[in-house]
């Protein structure tokens, strides 16, 4: 028992220094696998993985789709994201075969370890709603990449505020 308790927090502890886009998720679990190949597999509290996500950068933005924005230190929908999640759910619903992403960020104030996990919590957030409105959860993978890919590098409000964020995107064979 010793033994694998020692090997999961090693894991996790890998997975901490090494996060990049490789580690997507479809559990909701901050920790991911980072092998950089297909992700599948159970995380250390039992929740499934994303299985056949590959790390080759198959996803990208659609016109079709917007961000959404979140306040500070917050993963909660505003009103203004659910109309957003709202209008997206619409396109998602009406091409059913279309696999996406859901990425998390955050603005750069706080820990690497604090950011991965707040912008896991929005990810999940912008998922979660979405499964809600009958968007196939089977469809939907998130991946959070913290303070890593700011939109805005600046160190301001606005930055800042523009940084918080979730994006949906398509897999690129939808496109």
């Amino acid at each position: 028992m010793k033994k694998v308790l020692l090997v999961m927090l090693l894991a996790v502890a890998v997975f901490a220094v090494g996060c990049k886009k490789s580690d997507i998720n479809q559990s909701g679990d901050a920790a991911s696998a980072s092998s950089g190949k297909n992700v599948s597999g159970t995380t250390a509290n039992g929740n499934n993985y994303a299985a056949g996500v590959s790390s080759r950068g198959e996803y990208e933005a659609s016109l079709n789709l917007k961000v959404v924005n979140f306040d500070f230190d917050k993963y909660d929908l505003t009103d203004t994201a659910v109309a957003i999640l709202k209008a997206n759910a619409v396109y998602l619903l009406a091409t059913p075969g279309v696999k996406i992403l859901v990425e998390g960020h955050t603005d750069d104030r706080g820990t690497v370890e604090y950011n991965l996990a707040l912008g896991q919590r929005r990810a999940d957030a912008v998922r979660n709603f979405y499964i809600q409105l009958g968007v196939a959860a089977n469809r939907i993978a998130t991946i959070s990449f913290g303070k890593e890919k700011p939109v805005n590098p600046a160190a301001n409000e606005e930055a800042w505020a523009a940084n918080r964020r979730a994006e949906t995107k398509l897999a690129v064979s939808a496109k």
